[in-house]
């Protein structure tokens, strides 16, 4: 968790992301209704019940979702479509399982226009930054899940994002691989500093990543509050008793907040 002492030549800096009066709707019924400001290089976790509404947010940032109305901005310029601004990682690696963990992380070099030459070598130093240097010619079949994710990530970050959308990335990993997974997280945001938009069921996990923990209501999603983080991703604050304190506080507003609920508060 200690900062990088260089940043990488390739890093671009997070954007700010701006969401006025969203909502989204599945036919008739109300999916989302959010007002958020990140600002660049935040880490913003999004926290909710189950089918809350809360990966709907993020799909209508990456331009998958078009809203019924307010708008949604990154670094004040509409978000109409999918863009290279802005990078979606799921919880499904989705990588080509043809390809080589180095031929993914080439493929999205490709699309963004790297000359052949320069793709082999930026590929391995990628998949350096996320600890894959003996795994780089292996397939996907042939990697473990944390590994996969490991490739995925290095992929996303070869696409140069303003932003990261990561809707559960860490969902199915188990507890000691999702920890690593984490911690890779925050080392390589050290480095790149890309504006992060997490969404997640685990609230140790939103109060170790997160800058600031947005919940939402039950669907439609609504943000009711909004958690400061002090001194966010330190080493060992989740042994402290004001770690203790937050997630108890959590989850106490999450059991207790009605449908309906909006009381905009930070704390």
């Amino acid at each position: 968790m200690n900062p990088a002492s260089t940043r990488s030549p390739a890093s671009t800096g997070g954007a700010r992301v701006q969401v006025s009066d969203l909502r989204i709707m599945f036919g008739s019924t109300l999916a989302a209704h959010v007002d958020l400001d990140v600002a660049p290089g935040e880490i913003v976790v999004l926290l909710g019940p189950s089918g809350c509404g809360k990966s709907t947010v993020l799909r209508a940032l990456a331009g998958l979702l078009r809203p019924a109305s307010g708008t949604a901005e990154v670094d004040g310029v509409s978000v109409t479509r999918l863009t290279a601004r802005c990078a979606m990682v799921f919880q499904e690696d989705a990588l080509l399982p043809w390809r080589s963990a180095r031929r993914n992380v080439e493929y999205a070099l490709k699309l963004r226009g790297v000359a052949r030459p320069r793709r082999r070598a930026d590929a391995k130093e990628l998949l350096g930054q996320v600890g894959l240097e003996e795994f780089t010619d292996h397939l996907p079949g042939q990697l473990s899940g944390g590994m996969r994710q490991r490739v995925q990530l290095a992929r996303t970050l070869a696409t140069r994002p303003r932003v990261m959308l990561m809707d559960e990335p860490f969902g199915a990993l188990d507890a000691q691989t999702r920890s690593e997974m984490q911690q890779l997280l925050i080392n390589v945001w050290e480095q790149y500093r890309t504006t992060i938009l997490f969404v997640t069921h685990d609230v140790d996990e939103a109060l170790l990543l997160g800058d600031r923990v947005v919940l939402l209501s039950p669907r439609p999603a609504q943000v009711t509050r909004v958690i400061g983080i002090p001194n966010p991703r330190r080493p060992g604050a989740q042994f402290e008793p004001e770690f203790a304190r937050r997630r108890y506080e959590i989850l106490a507003h999450l059991a207790q907040t009605p449908h309906d609920a909006l009381e905009n508060e930070e704390v």
